[in-house]
Parts: C-alpha cells; structure tokens; sequence
C-alpha cells in the first residue's frame, strides 16, 4: 500500500548539530534531487523574514513544532548575522601591479622603483 507523506511545514524550533537553535517558518525543499529543509527566519519585529536558510536534515537535532507566537520569540533571541563579504582589497589591473605604493600614494609596478627613490 503505498502512504503519502504530508510534507513537513509550520511554525517551529529548530536545533542544529552545530549548536545552533533558531525560530521560523519550516518547510520541505528539493535542491538538485535532494531533499532540504527550508528555515525562513523572521525580523526582530516579525513583520518580514530577515533570512532564508537551507539544511540537510542529517543536520538537525530536534525539530520542535509550535505557535508562531512561540517561533517568532526564539527568532527575536537567536537572530542570524547577515552575510558579510570578505574585507580584502581590490584584485590590481595588471598582473604584478600595485594596489597604491605607501610612499608616493601613486600604482606602479611591483618591480618598478617608487616616485619618491626616483627624486
């Protein structure tokens, strides 16, 4: 006989292997033929969803359904950082060019002598 699952989806807690517990939205997700759950975190204030993040269900420790009342507070507590990019500098134009020499300020090539050893 064959059973038809009901797809996981509801307001619920969520606890991570990696000692993560986070508040929001959950829902079944096909990634590439696999499945994947689907966490939509709300904003502090609970009016819009501040992040969207995709699981392996090996990852998860406790799936714990409850209110939206009860998600949006552990939301509130455990927000998620947002993304940040890398702080590193711009790549150079040319390979073996300088982003700006520290002594005259100008871009040159890394072997070619500054402005102020030439004066």
């Amino acid at each position: 006989m064959d059973e038809q699952k009901e797809p996981l989806e509801g307001w619920v807690i969520l606890e991570l292997m990696g000692h993560r517990r986070l508040g929001g939205y959950l829902r079944e997700q096909e990634i590439a033929g696999q499945g994947f759950l689907r966490i939509d975190v709300p904003s502090r204030d609970g009016d819009a969803m501040v992040a969207s993040q995709l699981y392996s269900p090996s990852a998860v420790y406790c799936i714990t359904p409850t209110t939206e009342a009860l998600a949006k507070a552990v939301a509130k507590a455990t927000q998620p950082e947002p993304v940040h990019r890398w702080e590193l500098p711009a790549p150079a134009d040319k390979p073996g060019e300088r982003e700006n020499c520290g002594y005259c300020g100008e871009r040159h090539g890394a072997d070619e002598p500054c402005q102020e050893d030439r004066a």
